[in-house]
This record gives structure tokens, sequence and C-alpha cells, in this order.
């Protein structure tokens, strides 16, 4: 007896197919389902984070311009990344072309290099805020914050799309790249100096940079609340001023720098694998990459959510408005959501 072993591939027509793992309905199911779901609440939240800051005139302020640029990162990577690559994932195969997957690249190199400049920018605009409060206003301005927003963006899509249309992630390694590229397949593989080069000026550079300015912060924020404790000879309604503006912009860093946490946490994994796998000659399943790459973008999942957290009174108070429709009444972008006894961005 001769048995035949039929082995599934993405396209059975095309001799250089890959070959599909075959997952069972339930299992298909839970994954759609369990990614629906985050994809659902990255938009969801982030749209609430764009709306709420460019809707309210309280909140505009060139921090919120900054986080509010981040969120738009953040929904554009949860609306446009997230539902091909979990496409990807549920059917181990990838149906949407070449050019596409190189323009699906692309754009999450470019988004992830955003997402960690937008970082940096935060970081310093809150040293400014907390270290030297008197030249704050006159240094960062809403002009020179709009400036350095467009200037993260230009760079960021003038990297992403160059290193992938121009190829310069597979120099020197072309031969190996076109004998694993099969049809059906959608992933970023990196030569050894393109792989460590991107993740040390993309991740662990700025990543470590941010660390050491948000120490700074802190030493510096706790220098002032033990001057201002024993400051005595001072008025007790001005100390009173000087600690609530302090424990404002204290809070402040605490949750961006929550908000710079979650992020390297959710990317460490997929930039250790993109230094180790090209060491190893690629011996890392492409699948595992995409998983890795997955994780990393939840990263724009968490971030509404650590606003929501530390920021509830004014999250919920614009949450309600926008639910039940109030903000498009007249002069409703001139309500208040915050007072000097509640939280402050």
């Amino acid at each position: 007896l001769i048995s035949f072993q039929y082995t599934l591939v993405c396209y059975d027509s095309l001799n250089n197919s890959c070959p599909k793992q075959l997952y069972s309905v339930n299992n298909s199911l839970i994954i759609y389902i369990i990614m629906c779901i985050i994809i659902i609440v990255t938009v969801c939240g982030n749209l609430l984070v764009v709306v709420t800051i460019s809707h309210f005139k309280q909140l505009h302020t060139p921090t919120n311009y900054l986080i509010l640029s981040l969120a738009l990162v953040d929904l554009l990577l949860g609306g446009c990344l997230m539902p091909p690559l979990m496409a990807r994932i549920a059917e181990s195969c990838w149906y949407f072309g070449e050019f596409f997957c190189k323009f699906h690249l692309s754009s999450a190199i470019m988004l992830c290099t955003a997402s960690i400049i937008h970082l940096c920018l935060i970081s310093i605009d809150r040293y400014f805020a907390v270290c030297h409060p008197l030249r704050y206003k006159n240094i960062v301005t809403d002009l020179v914050t709009f400036i350095f927003i467009v200037v993260t963006w230009v760079l960021s899509t003038v990297l992403g799309f160059i290193i992938i249309f121009l190829e310069l992630n597979i120099k020197g390694i072309e031969d190996q790249y076109v004998n694993t590229k099969c049809v059906g397949s959608c992933y970023l593989m990196q030569n050894e100096i393109s792989g460590l080069s991107s993740s040390l000026f993309s991740f662990y550079i700025p990543g470590i940079v941010m660390i050491c300015i948000y120490i700074k912060i802190f030493s510096v924020a706790s220098r002032q609340a033990r001057a201002i404790r024993d400051a005595g000879h001072q008025c007790h309604e001005e100390l009173k001023k000087r600690d609530a503006s302090n424990r404002r912009e204290t809070k402040a860093a605490k949750t961006l720098a929550i908000v710079m946490g979650v992020f390297i946490v959710c990317w460490v994994p997929y930039f250790l694998c993109n230094i180790i796998d090209p060491l190893l000659n690629h011996v890392m399943s492409p699948l595992l990459i995409e998983i890795l790459f997955w994780f990393g973008y939840m990263n724009s999942t968490f971030n509404p959510l650590v606003y929501g957290f530390f920021y509830s009174c004014w999250f919920r108070k614009a949450l309600k408005l926008i639910a039940t429709g109030k903000i498009f009444q007249n002069n409703s972008s001139r309500t208040k959501l915050i007072t000097f006894q509640t939280e402050k961005v």
C-alpha cells in the first residue's frame, strides 16, 4: 500500500506557497474573538483620548498635545496594523499581497519609531515642568511642541519606508531571504547590523535616556517636596499652592513614566528577538516573531487604560459627555473637566 501525505499550503495553485498551520474551528474562533476584543479596546480607548484632548479647550496644553499625537499613533496601530496581523496569526498565512506586506512592515517601523520619539519628547517636557518650572512656559510653547510633533511624524515615516522599500534590512543576506521567502509569508527579516542598530537606536538607547530623565525628575521632585515642608516661615496659602502644583506635576510625571514603562515591557521581547535572531542565523519561527510583534502592539491597548486609571476624574467626566452626546452642544468645549482639587494632565 502506498500512502500519500498532503501538506496544507496557503496557495494550492502555487509551487512556492508557504505551509499552512491548521487550527481547529474552536481554536481559530477563540483567537479571533480575543484579538478582536483587543483591537476594539485599542481603537475605542485611543479614540476617546484623541476626541477628549481635541475637543476640550482646558486640555489644550503642550504636554497634552504630545499625548494626543501619541494616542493618534496608537489609534492608527490598533485600527490599521492589528487587523492584518490578527488574520496572519489566526490563518498562519498572509493573503494581502507583497506590496501590502511591505507597506504593513514599513508602517509598523514608522509607528514604533514615532512612539519612542513621542515618549522621549514627553519625558523632556516633564523634565522642564518639574525641574525648571519658572522657565517651562517660555521654553515649551505650543509652537515648539507642534514643530517637534511634525518632525517626529516626518522622520518616522521616512525611516520606516526607506528601510523596507530600499531593502536595507536584508543587505548581505539576500540569498538567505530568497531561500526562506515563500508566498503567503510576511515578516521582518534583518541582517545583523540592521537588527542591532535598529534595536539600539529605536529602543534601547532612548529607553535608557528616558529612565535617566525620570530618575532625575523624581529626585528633584523629592527635594522640592522637602524644601516646601521645611519652609515654615512662608505663609500657609503660598505653601499650599506650591505643594499642590508640585504634586500635580509629579503625578503627571509618574503617570507618563508608567506609560513609558509599559512601552518598554511590551516591546522588550521583540527587540531581544530582533538582536538574537540574526546572530542565530534566523532560526526563530516567523510565527513567534509575529506573536512578539502583537505583544508589542498591545502597548497601544494599555496606554489609554493608564490614562483612565490615573486621571479617573476628568476621564470619566469626558466619557460621560461623549457618550451622552453633550459634546455637540454649544460651548461644550469650554466645559471644566479639572479643578484644582482634582487631577491635572
